[in-house]
């Protein structure tokens, strides 16, 4: 019932301007209409970004095909997660050349992911329709987040990644004009997802993301967590802010994104006065 009220509502997102959408989303995380001279959270100068930060010029960098060139030529084509096959349809897909465990994935916009552990065990036309009705999708017209608007729709096939215990944990760097200042760390993303915040020397930051409880359980530095911070200051060089997400498989460091708007603004940090120090480093 939930799914489908959350589609009927993105259904009308897409119809509404996106001024009227931006001041909607603020309005349920912040409580306020959007005053762009005075933008005091974090989640505002987002939206605010949405609708004047031309984000248009982001294109090749949320395609999650064509960022690989770039990640390529900053990093090295060894932090790119294995491609095992780029569809232009879903009805290319042979899954008999395929092995047991992939992944697949859209490359438009956000959370088109289907993980695949067993082959032998999926129902082809439930995921092939599933991949259809991405297609068909608009990513950009939900959020008004023009970074997707043209990029061109694809089907990514990728290899299954994931570490000794059975986990992909998510490592999402925030950087302000190529400086890591804290990171995310997101916890079974499929499942009961949780999350906790540290900063860059690995100490655990008293924050929560809103919709999302913290993880409880210490967890260890990455031995090459330092690598890591390298890597991300490298890949947002280029850009006054963005994310740049990243995994860590046993010491094996792979790309995941670059996120320009992150959750689109909706997701305020708690306590509020930390979502407003982190505004302070956008300077609009």
């Amino acid at each position: 019932m939930k799914e489908f009220f959350r589609k009927i509502y993105y259904s009308i997102l897409k119809i509404l301007p996106a001024k009227f959408v931006v001041n909607l989303e603020n309005l349920k995380s912040y409580k306020k209409l959007l005053n762009k001279n005075n933008l005091k959270y974090f989640g505002e100068k987002i939206q605010y970004m949405k609708l004047y930060g031309h984000l248009e010029k982001y294109t090749n960098y949320v395609d999650k095909y064509a960022v690989r060139n770039y990640v390529s030529e900053k990093i090295g084509e060894k932090y790119l997660i294995p491609l095992l096959g780029v569809y232009n349809y879903f009805d290319e897909i042979d899954y008999n050349k395929l092995p047991n465990e992939f992944v697949l994935k859209a490359n438009h916009g956000s959370g088109y992911v289907i993980i695949i552990k067993n082959k032998n065990e999926i129902n082809k036309k439930k995921i092939n329709k599933k991949l259809k009705n991405w297609l068909k999708e608009d990513y950009y017209k939900i959020k008004k987040e023009y970074q997707y608007k043209n990029v061109p729709k694809k089907i990514l096939c990728e290899s299954f990644i994931i570490d000794k215990q059975n986990e992909l944990l998510d490592y999402k760097f925030f950087c302000f004009n190529g400086e890591p200042k804290f990171l995310k760390v997101d916890f079974d993303r499929f499942g009961e997802h949780k999350v906790n915040f540290y900063d860059m020397k690995w100490n655990l930051i008293d924050m929560q993301e809103y919709g999302c409880k913290n993880y409880k359980e210490h967890i260890k530095i990455p031995e090459n967590f330092n690598l890591m911070v390298k890597l991300s200051k490298k890949l947002s060089e280029d850009f006054q802010f963005v994310r740049v997400d990243l995994y860590n498989v046993d010491g094996k460091i792979y790309f995941g994104e670059l996120t320009f708007t992150p959750a689109s603004g909706r997701h305020p940090f708690l306590p509020l006065e930390k979502d407003i120090e982190i505004a302070k480093e956008i300077v609009i």
